[in-house]
C-alpha cells in the first residue's frame, strides 16, 4: 500500500507556533487554521503549524507508552512520534479507514504526527468569528483550547463550530511531554 502525503503550499518547514496567554488573541498568525475531524465534532489548529498530511499508515509501537501514543513513524529518516487525538481527548476508539490521516506537525524544535479521523479544509477566520473558550472548573483539561470559531450560519442554517486548538499547548503538556518547553541552552 503506498503512501500518500500532501504538503501544504501556505505550510511554512519550521515554523513556530507561539504559545497563547489567555490574554493574548486566539487568532492564528495569518487567521488560518486546518480543519479536521474526531468524530462528530469539528477542530481547527493554526496552518502554520503544519508542515505536511500524510494517508494512515500502522506506526511503530514504543513500549510502556500511553495508549493514545501510537508509536513512530520514519518520515524521510525523521523519526515522529504519532499520538492518536482521539484516544488523548477520550472518545471512543475509532477503526481507521480510508479517511483517517497523520497531519505532521513541526511544533517548536520537533516533528510531531497526529492521527485525525479526517481533514476538512483550511478555513480563515476573522476576530468576529472567534470567541474565547469558555471556563471550565479544575475537573476539566482545557489549557490547550484557544477558543471556538464559527462559521457559516448564513440562510437559516447553523454556524459551524470549531474548537481551537493550540497544538504546542496540547502536545508539550506534562500529560505527553513531546515537545521541551524549556528554553535549549545555547
Amino acid at each position: 500500500m503506498s503512501t500518500t502525503e500532501l504538503v501544504l503550499p501556505n505550510a511554512r518547514q519550521g515554523a513556530i507556533v507561539a504559545s497563547h496567554s489567555p490574554l493574548e488573541s486566539i487568532q492564528s498568525a495569518d487567521g488560518e487554521y486546518l480543519t479536521f475531524r474526531l468524530g462528530r465534532e469539528e477542530y481547527g489548529i493554526d496552518i502554520l503549524s503544519v508542515q505536511e498530511i500524510r494517508s494512515y499508515s500502522a506506526p511503530t509501537r514504543i513500549a510502556n507508552a500511553p495508549e493514545f501514543i501510537k508509536g513512530v513513524i520514519d518520515l524521510r529518516g525523521v523519526i515522529v512520534p504519532i499520538v492518536d487525538l482521539r484516544l488523548k481527548f477520550g472518545l471512543d476508539d475509532a477503526g481507521y479507514d480510508q479517511f483517517t490521516v497523520i497531519v505532521i506537525l513541526n511544533i517548536g524544535q520537533r516533528v510531531v504526527g497526529v492521527v485525525v479521523d479526517a481533514v476538512s479544509d483550511v478555513v480563515q477566520l476573522s476576530p468576529e468569528q472567534t470567541r474565547p473558550a469558555p471556563a471550565f472548573g479544575p475537573g476539566v483539561d482545557s489549557d490547550y483550547l484557544l477558543g471556538i470559531g464559527s462559521i457559516g450560519g448564513a440562510d437559516g442554517q447553523p454556524a459551524r463550530l470549531l474548537q481551537l486548538v493550540n497544538i504546542q499547548r496540547l502536545i508539550s503538556g506534562s500529560e505527553l511531554g513531546l515537545i521541551d518547553t524549556a528554553p535549549s541552552r545555547t
